[in-house]
């Protein structure tokens, strides 16, 4: 984990491990041997991320950057996921605006960007109903309501 934001009220190594690792068991996939970056950034560097990956000049609360196939490591090493990029400003303004415990959210962020890493998509309707409800799934073990349901 790594903190390039000044958000000081962020979730610390055992909150993140916690959620990936409900996130890749309820997804299917292994918990062992299974390494991933997590990010914190600020509103600039959040901005000039999703400008640079997705063509939209402002910041979005999370990227997920999966890094797929590794050709030549050999089978049974460490799977790299990929990376999670955080962006602490508007997870706050988020959590605020919608009323959710600052952790529920960052909780829902993180087994978001996970579930990204594994493949998982919303782009489509059915895509996008089989990952909510897959983290609600996940968020309910947690004893965290379902995000997706009006406030």
């Amino acid at each position: 984990m790594h903190n390039a934001s000044r958000e000081t009220e962020l979730p610390n190594d055992e909150q993140i491990g916690q959620w990936v690792s409900a996130a890749l068991q309820s997804a299917g996939a292994s918990c062992t041997n299974v390494e991933l970056s997590v990010r914190f950034v600020g509103e600039s560097e959040g901005r000039d991320l999703n400008g640079k990956y997705r063509g939209k000049d402002q910041a979005t609360n999370v990227l997920s950057f999966p890094f797929g196939e590794m050709a030549g490591l050999p089978k049974g090493g460490v799977q790299m996921l990929g990376d999670l990029v955080l962006c602490a400003p508007v997870v706050t303004q988020e959590a605020t605006a919608q009323g959710k415990a600052a952790a529920d959210h960052w909780a829902h962020l993180v087994v978001h960007g996970t579930l990204h890493l594994l493949g998982h998509d919303h782009i489509e309707d059915q895509e996008a109903a089989r990952m909510e409800a897959l983290e609600t799934s996940i968020l309910r073990s947690f004893g965290i309501e379902n995000p997706y349901s009006a406030n």
